[in-house]
């Protein structure tokens, strides 16, 4: 405890990490805020039943991401989701369209003009998504009545101003934590709403199981339980295959000695190099079988489907969502890794993989590992995202609790954390304070 509170005074020693800081909390707070504030025309006495009707199911796992807004009818509903979705989507657009694969090529000025592709279809996404989500109010259990203002265009129009206004403004909040905070911003935003949700359900399980149904030690259980799947998070997000790379020593003359003499390094490969991704994409299209089965419930394959694929916990939804976890990481880290280029810096660098030629065989060499340590790492991530379902089976635990035991919520805190703490250490390590994830004595310098 006392080397925890060093740390924290350590933090708070360094001026700018302790503005990016506050800075950071600040702008967290006014996005908490503003998922409070409900939708002008809609009487908030009345939205019982839509809280209810989105705690559970997919729509509870939306309603986690904008940390209770969607369930609120915010004007923060749409969360910062759109802004993902375009961020997939340019990047997906990227392998087929020149352009884009231009633009990664121009350095900062070819960032900057993908950013702003980004935003603008956001801005398209919002345009679709935040009618849909209007008129959806009715069938989630929200009462006409709750509409002071009807369900006109009068209501309408300008709720969708707001609702797309909100989301533009989220991903104003999540690019100026990037810039001026700590931490990747539009992450730290999906995590604080994560987290917000966190409390409430972990007060209801206590509850349920203090009224009877396992008492103390089985929240006991439950807790040690979950920090050992965050245990288990942490070591997916962390693990590496580390290649060893050998580099020539520079002569004198600028050229290349290629002996032993050379420095050697390592060229680490992420286990899970795709992240959450795989998650997203996979969930995305779970949506598709049971509106399948609700298209053709007249037939009993339609039926089975509408009724399998509507439980999030049950067994068929698990293992098509597992297979393709297992697929879609094999695809995302196909597109992301790019072992050629890769390649082509070692080469380029006076690097080279001992016993691998340079250039082309170094280049199979890399994809080759890559996709030896993608399946363990797929079959991983593919356990972590159905073990909700695991537990709500085996310990009848409650849905909203359950969904913190593996999934997208977990893994999205657990990497977000872990990168946050990255930076925060890095700014302490070049003051020559002890770092948040290494013990030792201070080095401060006098």
């Amino acid at each position: 405890m006392k080397k925890f509170f060093e740390i924290i005074t350590n933090i708070w020693k360094i001026e700018e990490l302790r503005s990016r800081i506050l800075m950071t909390l600040g702008l967290l707070l006014v996005y908490r805020f503003g998922a409070q504030i409900v939708l002008p025309g809609i009487d908030t006495t009345q939205l019982a039943e839509l809280s209810s009707n989105t705690e559970q199911g997919i729509l509870g796992i939306l309603n986690a991401f904008t940390g209770g807004a969607f369930a609120n009818a915010s004007v923060f509903a749409l969360g910062i989701m759109p802004y993902i979705s375009a961020s997939i989507v340019v990047q997906l657009m990227g392998i087929a369209i020149p352009y884009l694969q231009k633009l990664d090529k121009e350095g900062e000025s070819g960032r900057k003009t993908k950013n702003q592709i980004t935003r603008w279809l956001t801005i398209l996404i919002c345009i679709v998504q935040a009618p849909a989500y209007l008129y959806s109010l009715g069938a989630l259990g929200v009462p006409d009545s709750a509409f002071l203002l009807g369900k006109g265009l009068n209501f309408i129009v300008p709720s969708v101003i707001i609702l797309v206004t909100g989301c533009v403004f989220a991903m104003w909040l999540g690019e100026k934590i990037t810039d001026k905070g700590i931490g990747n911003g539009i992450s730290l935003l999906i995590m604080i709403g994560i987290i917000a949700t966190l409390p409430q359900a972990f007060i209801q399980e206590a509850a349920s199981r203090l009224n009877g149904n396992g008492g103390p030690m089985l929240i006991l259980v439950e807790v040690i339980l979950w920090f050992v799947v965050i245990l288990a998070s942490v070591l997916l997000v962390m693990a590496t295959r580390k290649v060893p790379v050998q580099y020539a020593r520079r002569t004198a003359s600028g050229g290349y000695e290629k002996n032993i003499m050379g420095s050697r390094q390592f060229l680490p490969l992420k286990l899970n190099a795709s992240g959450v991704m795989p998650i997203i994409f996979a969930q995305a299209i779970m949506f598709a079988p049971g509106l399948l089965g609700s298209t053709f419930n007249e037939t009993a394959v339609g039926q089975w489907m509408e009724v399998q694929f509507s439980d999030i916990f049950g067994l068929a939804y698990n293992l098509l969502f597992a297979l393709l976890i297992i697929v879609f990481t094999y695809f995302y880290t196909a597109i992301t890794v790019p072992t050629n280029k890769m390649a082509d810096d070692l080469k380029r660098s006076g690097g080279f993989i001992p016993g691998i030629r340079p250039g082309k065989e170094t280049a199979d060499f890399l994809d080759k590992v890559m996709s030896l340590i993608t399946l363990p790492g797929s079959i991983f991530l593919a356990v972590l995202a159905v073990f909700p379902a695991i537990v709500v089976k085996l310990m009848d635990i409650q849905a909203n609790w359950a969904l913190f035991y593996g999934g997208t919520s977990l893994l999205i805190m657990v990497g977000v954390a872990i990168d946050t703490v990255q930076q925060v250490n890095s700014y302490l390590l070049n003051r020559h304070y002890d770092g948040l994830m290494k013990t030792g004595k201070n080095r401060k310098v006098a």
